[in-house]
């Protein structure tokens, strides 16, 4: 099953993506007499896998505006220099462990949308990593590695932001640098975790203004998103909901007027623009 937000007519539902188009929950529900919640977050919460459609009218793509999946998700955890050759893009060290870090829901970007950058004294070094998305189905604590794919309900597509020069200052400054508002999206699409028949076959492809500028397979990961799984319940307790961005294999540096996309094939594609920002004071008068 294949899930989504959209927006029409200024409001916000679940959908169900098939090969003709959008089932929208509240159709589903008025159609087959169902009571589902009209929140992608919600039938996560349930852990629902299948939603049924037949007989529902569906909605073409292009008459709506996909949105996030939801917009608060309960944890953002994103690994850095899960790939080799981000590492050597940056002229870092691999951790022997997942390098992970937090990002706040503040830092969150609708797909399709603007990334504003921050004011050049802010920073002046900016990439975009695509990046595959693992979204948490139950809440868990210390799940063996062997089983982790029981807990994961689905996969998504996901854009992390670096403002590379606040990070070479100092590399305590990692969830600064990677927490500047627009830093982030996930979606549109998630992608339930039973269509994924071969994970680690996945190809994680970064595109810039339209061309391929970095490509590779989950099973290059120094740490794959099952182990991903299993190392952070050891830790904290996983909830529905959850995402963990499992790493870029190179991020692009982005400029003004740029695209970037990320796309795996299979699970979706998220693209965004980058537009020059400036300090717009607010909330404090």
């Amino acid at each position: 099953m294949r899930l989504l937000t959209f927006r029409q007519a200024g409001l916000d539902h679940a959908g169900v993506l098939t090969p003709a188009g959008i089932a929208s929950i509240p159709a589903i529900n008025s159609t087959l007499g169902l009571c589902l919640a009209d929140s992608v977050l919600a039938i996560i919460q349930q852990d629902l896998r299948h939603i049924p459609v037949e007989g529902v009218s569906l909605l073409s793509l292009d008459a709506v505006e996909l949105r996030l999946p939801y917009e608060v998700p309960p944890k953002i955890w994103c690994i850095g220099l899960n790939y080799k050759s981000h590492a050597e893009d940056i002229d870092a060290v691999q951790p022997e462990e997942p390098g992970s870090f937090m990002k706040p829901a503040s830092c969150m970007l609708q797909p399709g949308g603007e990334i504003l950058l921050p004011p050049p004294d802010v920073s002046d070094d900016v990439d975009a990593e695509g990046e595959l998305g693992v979204i948490i189905g139950r809440s868990c604590r210390f799940v063996p590695a062997d089983k982790a794919a029981n807990v994961i309900y689905g996969y998504t597509t996901t854009l992390d932001l670096t403002a590379l020069d606040v990070l070479r200052k100092n590399p305590r400054y990692l969830t600064r640098a990677k927490s500047i508002d627009t830093f982030f999206s996930f979606g549109p699409v998630i992608v339930t975790a039973d269509e994924v028949a071969d994970l680690d076959a996945l190809e994680v492809i970064t595109e810039h203004n339209g061309a391929v500028h970095s490509r590779d397979f989950v099973r290059n990961m120094k740490t794959r998103p099952l182990d991903l799984v299993a190392f952070h319940s050891n830790y904290f307790t996983l909830q529905p909901g959850d995402v963990i961005s499992t790493g870029c294999p190179k991020g692009a540096r982005i400029k003004p007027g740029d695209s970037v996309r990320s796309r795996i094939d299979g699970i979706g594609t998220l693209s965004a623009t980058a537009k020059a920002g400036g300090r717009h004071p607010f909330g404090f008068n």
